[in-house]
């Protein structure tokens, strides 16, 4: 039987310690259960995040195996080479596949019944890979997808505008990745069209600004790791913030990474897109409006990824 307070985290490199600390933070769990190739690696950090329960809620921080994970809830992999400088999402593919096929017929053994989220990069091919050698239900199986890129609009447009980022209603979709897309057809603050909004703040260059700010949230993670090497703090933040939407079964609305069968005219890949979130993992993929451009550039993006997949062996 599930445990619907229990996670485990696999990797525990930046992203996976970042991420385990964010759901400690959120207080989200009673039991989590730390997994890395390197034992030592894994206990320190287990030991690190214990001694600050003291001042967070009550919560068992452990070592474990696989053995551990087949009645969590909720198994979040962070395991893979890092992107380096230089690098785009899409150069980690076959290192990353390798590390998976190691990986998830290990959890898929142990008929595991939660819900799978993928967060190593390329996280779009990687979710499809996951699903394909899992065998999993596709509603089971879900990336972090565009939340953190979502959540990088929204920033950069809520210091463009002056106003709380979080009145701002705007979405990345697509590969989480240079491919991806702004469905600005469909952007707001509260309600307020965003061009309306922008002219109140005195912005009339809509042209200029809106490709300044997707090139702002398409290069960001290389301007972070150009100058600290890698990122953590905003992907841990997002995964903190789906999983909050899946254990509370909230029926959230975020741009994960689902697999496609049929929207927008697309299937057999998985991409970044508005879904409805809950303890059973993905309830709807929504199929929201986009204007012919943005369509165009949604399918754009499935091509790029769709040449990826054809590549590996799944």
């Amino acid at each position: 039987m599930l445990n619907p307070r229990k996670v485990a985290v696999i990797g525990c490199g930046f992203v996976g310690s970042s991420i385990a600390f964010s759901l400690i933070q959120r207080g989200l769990f009673s039991e989590m259960v730390l997994i890395d190739a390197n034992q030592d690696k894994a206990e320190g950090e287990a030991m690190d995040l214990s001694h600050g329960l003291p001042y967070t809620a009550t919560m068992d921080i452990h070592v474990g195996n696989y053995d551990d994970i087949a009645d969590c809830a909720l198994v979040i992999v962070t395991a893979g080479a890092n992107q380096k400088p230089g690098e785009t999402r899409i150069d980690l593919i076959d290192k990353n596949v390798a590390i998976l096929k190691h990986i998830v017929p290990e959890i898929a053994k142990r008929n595991y019944e939660g819900i799978l989220m993928i967060v190593s990069n390329p996280v779009d091919v990687l979710t499809y890979a996951a699903y394909k050698i899992s065998g999993f239900p596709a509603h089971r199986v879900i990336g972090s997808g565009t939340v953190l890129d979502t959540a990088r609009l929204k920033n950069l447009l809520g210091e463009h505008l002056d106003v709380d980022s979080r009145n701002v209603h705007a979405v990345i979709i697509g590969e989480h990745g240079d491919s991806e897309l702004a469905v600005w057809s469909g952007a707001n603050v509260s309600g307020i069209p965003l061009h309306h909004f922008c002219e109140l703040r005195g912005h009339f260059d809509h042209e200029g600004s809106m490709q300044r700010l997707y090139e702002g949230v398409r290069d960001s993670a290389y301007e972070i790791i150009a100058r600290k090497g890698a990122t953590y703090y905003g992907i841990a933040m997002a995964v903190g913030r789906i999983a909050e939407g899946i254990v509370r079964d909230e029926h959230a609305v975020l741009p994960i990474s689902v697999v496609l069968d049929g929207e927008y005219g697309l299937d057999g890949l998985c991409l970044s897109i508005p879904s409805i979130v809950g303890k059973d993992g993905v309830h709807k993929v929504l199929e929201i409006p986009l204007d012919e451009s943005e369509y165009a550039a949604l399918h754009a993006s499935a091509d790029r990824l769709r040449e990826v997949i054809a590549h590996l062996d799944l």
